[in-house]
């Protein structure tokens, strides 16, 4: 029979697979081999010594031939297989019991090749005998991209047969399209081939020209999974598993963990990066399936916290997705990524308990992720109090180490970088221990902390915390200024800044700025009381009156803010304080609003023009 059509239409089922349910042509390669794996699984199920092999041949004119040892086909299994895209066949009961067996599909797999493709030509001998148990004859299937195939029985003495040997099995062959002749090129082919199927099981080879002009079979498959070989012991192992992890994912792990989920047929190794990643980075595992490759760049199989490790990984009982270049995320994968999160905290505990060269390094390159599992895990906070370091204003240091620096006074931190550079330099001349909780993740572990392990003492730094330990002035001090403490907290009321006076070292540092969280608190329930109708309202607006959310403190060693505090000039007076506030601004790290911009702005304008000698008769009266 010839010049019959699909059932389907082939220059969209092409365009279907090159634009829609593949990423690349690459994986036209994978299809072939995928089906000749199926084939050979197919076989072996009737007859368990049957050969299992997979040549790979380049022919003249750039194009290729794919040959497998299967159990071949009879011209109702092409007829079925190739008219009927997408729909399950009688073959898979013919198969052996279920499409579990298999990798693909091999109607889909074989159409596939029309990527890189004009003529796709198929001649197959069936292992399963005919009705009668005579030898099922030959066929030859021959598929064009315009939607035509011819497909015939063939006679044992057709020259066709030659290329099976005699013996059951298939052998495709691909015509290159004008476009896409490096796609079937031998040095792709063989990078291909390695790449998706250099685990698989049975022999995949290409056959290569020597120098001498004979042929010789280049095996492109191993014999065993990499994590499975036996070793003499640990340490040599350990040297291969890097080695592999060096050609398969391009880096030489800090350590490798051992995975294994039997629920889902689940084995590999997880790699530890040796370098630092960032959280927010997409973690790109290489998955196998049934030991061909199904991508490297799956991202679904570990939980977000576990960025530091690359997986390899050979599932079997896992779903892929309709290209089969991802996993389908149900129930059985969801409960596969959790035992892999669980199988990586373990050895994360492990080796941190038993410390030790790798666990240092662990946890100087990877402390973001370790403290991102902390958030989430006690045992882990636990031992996080013990191992991860923190900066602080006595030096870096765990969290136990520094509560034993802070002795009986509180071990304080802050919940951002910018509360941090405000008080560190006070803190520091006072011997305050303040850990500094503003970098990712620091704030919420110390919270946790604190709230964990209550013997470190551990508390939020607030403004008396800081404000208490500064030297008080002396009462004769304290009345000399008054009326400029008043004239300047006045300058200041617009920007809800409170202003003391204190002394503390060093004297180079003129202020220290300050938040009150517990004011800024105090001024939204006295706000939202004050708009209240009720007459507990009125009751706690009149009782309350918040501290400003933040405080100015001077340093009345300062001879800059000596001089602030003894000038006459009303209008020097109130630009130099509104210049001295933005300047503690912005030496904590916090943008500037636009009205702080302004207030800088006019405040330096008027600073200079005194400075430069401009017009004085506008002074304020003095106060």
């Amino acid at each position: 029979m010839s010049g019959e059509s699909f059932q389907v239409d082939l220059r969209g089922v092409v365009d279907l697979l090159a634009r829609h349910l593949y990423s690349s042509p690459r994986v036209y390669l994978r299809e072939l081999l995928q089906n000749g794996v199926d084939a050979i699984t197919a076989r072996r199920a009737l007859a368990e010594g049957a050969p299992e092999r997979i040549d790979l041949r380049p022919l003249p004119g750039g194009g290729l031939e794919v040959c497998d040892t299967g159990i071949g086909l009879t011209a109702a299994d092409a007829r079925e297989l190739l008219a009927t895209i997408g729909r399950s066949s009688k073959r898979d009961a013919d198969l052996g019991g279920g499409r579990e067996e298999f990798l693909g599909q091999f109607g889909i797999g074989l159409l596939s090749a029309f990527m890189v493709a004009d003529e796709i030509d198929l001649v197959s001998r069936c292992a399963r005998p005919g009705p009668e148990g005579q030898r099922s004859p030959a066929i030859r299937w021959r598929g064009f991209t315009d939607g035509r195939y011819e497909l015939t029985e063939l006679a044992d003495d057709d020259p066709a047969i030659a290329v099976l040997e005699g013996a059951p099995g298939s052998a495709v062959r691909l015509v290159p399209r004008r476009d896409a002749e490096h796609w079937l090129a031998p040095d792709m082919v063989a990078a291909l081939a390695e790449d998706f199927g250099g685990l698989l099981p049975v022999n995949v080879a290409l056959e290569v020209r020597l120098d001498d002009g004979s042929l010789a079979r280049r095996r492109l498959s191993g014999d065993e999974l990499p994590w499975r070989v036996a070793y003499p012991n640990d340490a040599a192992r350990t040297v291969a598993l890097a080695s592999y992890s060096e050609r398969a994912l391009g880096f030489t792990p800090l350590a490798s963990i051992d995975v294994e989920i039997p629920i889902a047929g689940l084995t590999g190794v997880a790699f530890v990066l040796p370098a630092a990643v960032a959280p927010t980075s997409v973690a790109h595992h290489r998955v196998y399936l049934k030991r061909m490759l199904l991508s490297s760049g799956v991202t679904q199989v570990l939980p977000p916290w576990a960025f530091f490790v690359r997986c390899v990984l050979d599932a079997s009982g896992l779903r892929p997705t309709a290209s089969r270049e991802g996993l389908y995320e149900d129930d059985l994968l969801l409960a596969a990524r959790e035992a892999l999160g669980e199988r990586v905290r373990a050895w994360v505990l492990d080796t941190l308990t038993a410390g030790g060269p790798v666990a240092r390094r662990f946890v100087e390159v990877h402390h973001l992720a370790l403290r991102a599992l902390a958030l989430v895990d006690d045992e882990v906070l636990d031992l996080a109090v013990t191992t991860l370091p923190f900066e602080s204003t006595v030096g870096a240091g765990t969290l136990r180490e520094l509560a034993e620096r802070a002795g009986d006074a509180r071990l304080l931190f802050t919940r951002s970088l910018e509360e941090y550079r405000r008080i560190a330099a006070v803190a520091a001349h006072k011997g305050i221990v303040v850990v500094n909780g503003g970098y990712v993740y620091d704030a919420d572990l110390l919270e946790r902390a604190a709230a964990r392990h209550r013997e470190l003492g551990l508390a939020a730094a607030v403004a008396d915390d800081i404000a208490r330990t500064l030297d008080e002035l002396e009462p004769v001090r304290e009345l000399e200024i008054l009326d400029a403490v008043v004239a300047l907290r006045a300058t200041l009321a617009d920007q809800d800044c409170d202003i003391l006076v204190r002394r503390y070292d060093p004297p180079e540092l003129s202020a220290v700025l300050i938040d009150d969280r517990d004011g800024e608190h105090a001024r939204a329930a006295h706000a939202e009381a004050a708009t209240s109708d009720d007459v507990w309202g009125e009751i706690l607006t009149g009782l309350t009156e918040p501290a400003r959310p933040r405080r100015l403190i001077l340093n009345d060693a300062s001879a800059t803010v000596r001089a602030l505090l003894a000038t006459r000039d009303g209008d020097v007076r109130d630009a130099a304080t509104r210049s001295l506030y933005v300047t503690t601004v912005l030496a904590s790290g916090l943008p500037l609003q636009t009205a702080e911009v302004t207030l800088m702005n006019e405040s330096l304008s008027l600073l200079m023009e005194r400075a430069l000698g401009g017009d004085s008769t506008s002074t304020k009266d003095d106060r």
